[in-house]
């Protein structure tokens, strides 16, 4: 059952506030590396149950008119065509996207950035669309022995031949699709050109995980490391913060093992440097609002199980890129879980035991469990949203929502005339032949409305489903994992 572990109000207020006291700490002039979905944080939604997907973006409202954003991308991703894995569109199509939705919140996107510029065509064919779009955009080129030959790089042959990006806001906020897009590099960059034209800047770091001040060991961000076990990221006590004030804090491998070279880069760049760790140099304030432990610790373990699935998934799939299976596998023994603790699991497979046929389960906000498995007119999973529906409105079980009837021209149209090879209705075409029933029945749109309470449960198929039914219950707000196989043995997956 769901328990709300995280005070969403206070943290918007308390992270605008202490962004604010750190614009002030450098004279008035901040770039913000931003690390992680500046919205739609569905992971962090997951692990700390009450932080809203969107409150980072509601954060910035609060600086909106001090903040402007410059969107990074690397050249090489583009030139690549490197694709958004959880929306699967390309990182310059993602750009445009982050342009418009940022544009559509109020916030002021002042330009996007090419990391890693060297004449690459796609690049340059992109760089074209901006222009003609009006979109400000400036380039930054490879530097040789970066990060390590501090020397070179902060002089004109390095930073110096970037160009400077105009900015007129105090906060200037640099996000991108992804990793990898040279976040950091901008911004010391831009220390380097505004303190060459006699600006004071500051440069400061917002990772939301792993949470700095929990215990290392703590699920939140053991869920994090899950989360990242294809980049190898591992937490670690922050060595330096530890050295400078006897206190201990947590940070990440990457960030522990660039910050000498952070350090020298900005005495380099000030003569001496602002920070004495990387825990220093951020601002995340999430773990000041959890607000029951007990509540964040048992999301988090689910989480680690949900990455559990989705890597043993991966592997069926044929992309999984390293080990995630067995580091996910240790992370559940660390954290004391197996794949028996997500409810759902154990009811879905009793019930395909039972049965012989594919089938899905999903877990209700009150903690009842629902099932549906798989009959010649409905898929698992349809099967079981539609029961679900009828659980949340009260609706006898044995009532026929969508009359056989109405499923059966569906059917044929898909086999006969669309070409698809299953006359299972997947869970978007349910649900559009349920809003249609909702028209003359009182009782389909009863169950209609009870979508919205879908938002935050948990399901697992004993099958993996196909990408619609996938994306339909992502739209939803479900949690799902599926059993690492398919339904047939056909190679390619369609529908």
């Amino acid at each position: 059952m769901y328990k709300v572990g995280f005070d969403n109000d206070k943290y918007v207020k308390m992270q605008s506030e202490h962004i604010r006291q750190r614009i002030a700490s450098f004279g008035g002039k901040l770039y913000l590396e931003f690390g992680g979905k500046l919205f739609d944080d569905y992971h962090a939604s997951r692990v700390l149950p009450g932080f809203h997907p969107d409150s980072k973006m509601k954060m910035l409202l609060q600086l909106k008119d001090q903040a402007e954003i410059v969107i990074v991308i690397n050249s090489n991703d583009i030139e690549k065509n490197k694709v958004r894995g959880d929306l699967g569109i390309t990182y310059d199509l993602d750009t445009l996207r982050l342009i418009d939705v940022f544009r559509a919140r109020g916030l002021f996107v002042g330009s996007v950035v090419l990391t890693q510029f060297s004449n690459q065509p796609s690049a340059v064919r992109f760089q074209e669309r901006l222009d003609k779009l009006g979109v400000q955009t400036y380039r930054h080129y490879p530097i040789e022995g970066y990060p390590s030959n501090v020397e070179y790089i902060v002089s004109e042959d390095g930073f110096g031949k970037n160009d400077f990006i105009e900015t007129s806001r105090s906060l200037v906020v640099i996000t991108a699709s992804g990793p990898g897009s040279g976040k950091m590099a901008t911004c010391l960059s831009q220390l380097y050109h505004e303190h060459r034209r006699g600006v004071k800047a500051g440069y400061a770091k917002f990772e939301t995980f792993p949470i700095w001040n929990l215990p290392l060991n703590h699920p939140v961000n053991i869920a994090y490391e899950a989360a990242t076990a294809d980049l190898n990221d591992v937490n670690m006590i922050d060595p330096w913060h530890l050295q400078a004030y006897g206190e201990t804090t947590v940070n990440y491998n990457r960030d522990v093992e660039i910050f000498p070279v952070l350090n020298a880069i900005f005495e380099k760049i000030y003569d001496v440097s602002p920070y004495k760790s990387p825990t220093d140099m951020g601002v995340n304030m999430a773990g000041n609002c959890i607000i029951d432990d007990e509540a964040v610790q048992s999301a988090a373990r689910q989480e680690i199980i949900r990455r559990y699935y989705t890597a043993m998934c991966d592997g069926v799939r044929g992309t999984l890129r390293g080990d995630e299976i067995y580091k996910t596998q240790l992370l559940m023994k660390q954290v004391g879980c197996t794949a028996e603790d997500r409810p759902v699991v154990g009811a879905a497979l009793a019930v395909e035991e039972r049965t012989g046929e594919p089938t899905s389960a999903i877990e209700l906000p009150d903690g009842r469990i629902v099932t549906g498995k798989t009959s010649p007119l409905l898929g698992a999973c349809s099967a079981m949203l539609l029961n679900a529906l009828k659980a949340l409105a009260g609706i006898d079980d044995g009532v026929l929502l969508i009359a056989p009837q109405v499923i059966e021209p569906v059917q044929e149209l898909k086999v006969k005339h669309l070409g698809n090879h299953n006359p299972r209705l997947h869970t978007d075409e349910i649900l559009l032949a349920l809003s249609i029933s909702a028209v003359s029945d009182e009782r389909a749109k009863l169950a209609l409305d009870q979508l919205k309470n879908l938002n935050g449960c948990e399901v697992h198929s004993t099958v993996i489903l196909s990408a619609t039914d996938e994306n339909v219950l992502k739209k939803l707000g479900i949690n799902l994992t599926c059993e690492p196989k398919y339904q047939t043995k056909r190679f390619y997956m369609s529908h």
